[in-house]
């Protein structure tokens, strides 16, 4: 979700944060403040802050929690990392190529949900992937869009060789698509969702091929979390509450899509159906299943390879293995001495088990 230029400067934020040690422990506080961007999975952080559920949760732990909406979802990433916010919204691969990658050791508070449909490979007048082969392809460099090419290209035996890949922002995709130069194109909805209102677009492929491995999270700083676990608790509060709201079969249910979809752009339909090419955990104990499954270290593994090789995590990289990421069971692949991305079952635990 990010130009290539956009990219660069995040990473010359990390590069600024990363020559500035944390201290062992950050004081205790009781202000807290949280950045999110406009998707699917993440429009409930903005419902719950208008509806008061955020200050709710808040009040219960004695702190106070602000919310903020970012309509540039790279520099709600950006801000995160440089210090100004304690918790952001963002994707499994951009959690570590762009907090951990600068040095901010970053926890996954919750797993809020994983893409199954919502990335999307487009062709025009082409029905088949293999199609693709030979074609200029239109992207957000280095985006999740550019690991769902790559890893859909390796289910027909090709790589990035056979396609060239043309940087393109978000912003511009649809309009590019009109275009008679463009033939190709992997976005994320709603812009999927526009461009297949033209006749002549066809998805040959998309996220529920690979199930699971474009995962949408709450993470926050590791030793905020350590030093102030009611943060946490308060975070796992407030999501499972408006996830129980936002999926209820109900009038208010419905009224809470009705104002995610507004806010986010689209109507109450265009919502639903995004929401249909989502994974989303609306209870703790399924969310707590997939974070401590087998699969989740295989696919952060194919992540972290796929960032080594596009040269994401940090000049001086000699492997995969520079960062390390911790699992749930405390496992970690990579460095165990440079441990700077965690998952972790405690929040979405304790929410399954009432604790909160």
């Amino acid at each position: 979700m990010q130009t290539i230029s956009k990219f660069l400067a995040s990473i010359a934020v990390a590069a600024l944060v990363a020559g500035a040690p944390f201290a062992a422990h950050a004081a205790p506080k009781k202000d807290f403040k949280v950045a999110w961007s406009i998707y699917v999975g993440w429009m409930p952080w903005g419902y719950a802050a208008d509806q008061g559920i955020v200050k709710k949760w808040a009040d219960k732990y004695g702190i106070t929690i602000e919310v903020t909406q970012f309509n540039d979802y790279v520099e709600s990433m950006n801000q995160y990392t440089a210090g100004a916010y304690d918790a952001v919204t963002l994707t499994n691969m951009d959690g570590l190529s762009i907090p951990a990658a600068g040095g901010v050791d970053t926890t996954a508070v919750i797993t809020g949900d994983f893409s199954n449909g919502n990335d999307a490979v487009i062709l025009k007048d082409k029905d088949s992937l293999e199609d693709i082969k030979g074609q200029n392809v239109n992207l957000v460099e280095f985006s999740v869009s550019h690991y769902l090419l790559a890893r859909a290209l390796e289910t027909i035996g090709s790589s990035e060789r056979d396609v060239k890949v043309v940087n393109t922002s978000d912003a511009d995709m649809v309009a590019a698509f009109q275009t008679p130069d463009v033939t190709a194109v992997v976005t994320w909805n709603p812009l999927v969702s526009s461009i297949m209102e033209d006749p002549s677009a066809r998805k040959v492929f998309d996220s529920s091929q690979i199930p699971g491995e474009i995962i949408d999270l709450m993470v926050a700083k590791t030793e905020v979390l350590k030093d102030n676990p009611e943060f946490g608790k308060a975070l796992a509060g407030i999501w499972y509450e408006t996830m129980g709201i936002m999926l209820a079969d109900s009038p208010e249910g419905k009224a809470a899509r009705e104002a995610m979809g507004a806010a986010s752009g689209t109507d109450l339909a265009g919502f639903e159906a995004q929401m249909a090419a989502t994974m989303l955990f609306g209870k703790p104990d399924e969310a707590l299943a997939f974070t401590l499954s087998e699969s989740l270290p295989k696919t952060m593994d194919l992540v972290r390879n796929f960032l080594f090789e596009k040269g994401l995590l940090g000049s001086g990289a000699a492997s995969a293995d520079v960062i390390g990421i911790e699992m749930p069971d405390g496992s970690v692949l990579g460095d165990k001495e440079n441990i700077k991305f965690r998952f972790t079952g405690t929040f979405m635990e304790a929410a399954a088990k009432g604790d909160l």
